[in-house]
């Protein structure tokens, strides 16, 4: 079931039931739906995609791709069909934080086939390319093959397409936004002031073409002692409160700097499979439910 509120619908349920006199048990069975995200006349959906995520920081370095991994892997266990694209070009990381190196295939209608790994679909130039081959194209190309991973890839059915973006405000975003019609965006940070600064960057890349952003995910927050539980603000503190404040969209939630995230990311294991009872997978998962439920209400505006 894909319902972010799926848990406390069912209890408000049975709940109402139980409380009818002479009513002395409840067995309940839910389903659910992801809803399809309304979509713009002058773009081109992604036949099959519901809802396209863009996982975006104005800087490099924030861990943008350990969330969008992260939280693609929490939406999949709500029981949504979910897909990643890597777009950041450059500087691919999807093989590595999946664990998996497979060529890409293609059908005979020339459409590109995703790889498949924890029950997600996955697209990345790093597939397409030796784990030590430099792209070096020029904006033109890239662009090209931006639009060949949106519209040219056989997704099948999806509730959710997480897109990885590079990070700042270039050709790739433009490209996207100009494109697909985007559900919204999620913006990574750290507290520090020199990523926030270019967050808000692209916060307002995305309001000004008309992209909604669902919210802010402060990365890297703070740092528990493994040996005496003190916890240490690295990277300072408050930065993505404030700016969620400053610009009136959710702050989603904070991550915190741990080995363990880092170790699933190296290893092909991303936490939130690898251990998804601890409070770091937690945290992914509410920050997945919250974005699917802000999906749910802007497609109903």
């Amino acid at each position: 079931m894909a319902c972010p509120l799926k848990k406390e619908l069912e209890a408000s349920c049975v709940n109402a039931v139980k409380a009818i006199p002479g009513v002395t048990g409840v067995n309940l069975t839910t389903g659910a739906q992801v809803p399809k995200s309304k979509q713009l006349p002058d773009k081109m959906a992604i036949p099959g995609v519901k809802n396209t995520i863009a996982v975006a920081s104005g800087k490099g370095g924030v861990g943008k791709s350990t969330v969008a991994v992260n939280l693609a892997m929490a939406l999949a266990q709500t029981g949504a069909k979910v897909g990643i694209l890597d777009t950041d070009l450059y500087g691919p990381s999807l093989p590595l934080m999946m664990g998996i190196h497979e060529p890409l295939q293609a059908t005979p209608e020339e459409k590109l086939i995703p790889l498949e790994k924890f029950g997600m679909k996955l697209v990345s130039v790093g597939f397409m390319l030796d784990e030590e081959t430099p792209l070096i194209w020029r904006g033109p190309l890239v662009m090209q093959l931006v639009k060949q991973f949106l519209v040219g890839v056989e997704w099948g059915e999806l509730d959710y397409l997480v897109i990885d973006l590079p990070p700042g405000t270039g050709d790739v975003q433009l490209t996207l936004v100009q494109t697909i019609p985007l559900t919204g965006a999620v913006i990574v940070t750290t507290p520090q002031d020199v990523a926030l600064i270019d967050a808000r960057r692209a916060i307002k890349m995305f309001n000004e073409v008309k992209v909604p952003i669902l919210g802010i995910v402060e990365n890297m927050s703070y740092f528990v002692c493994p040996h005496c539980n003190g916890t240490s603000e690295i990277f300072s503190h408050g930065g993505g409160q404030k700016t969620s404040e400053r610009y009136h969209v959710p702050l989603l939630g904070k991550i915190p700097l741990d080995i363990g995230i880092r170790e699933g990311g190296d290893s092909g294991m991303p936490i939130v499979h690898a251990d998804p009872g601890s409070a770091h997978s937690k945290a992914f998962i509410e920050i997945a439910q919250t974005v699917a439920a802000r999906i749910s209400v802007l497609d109903l505006c």
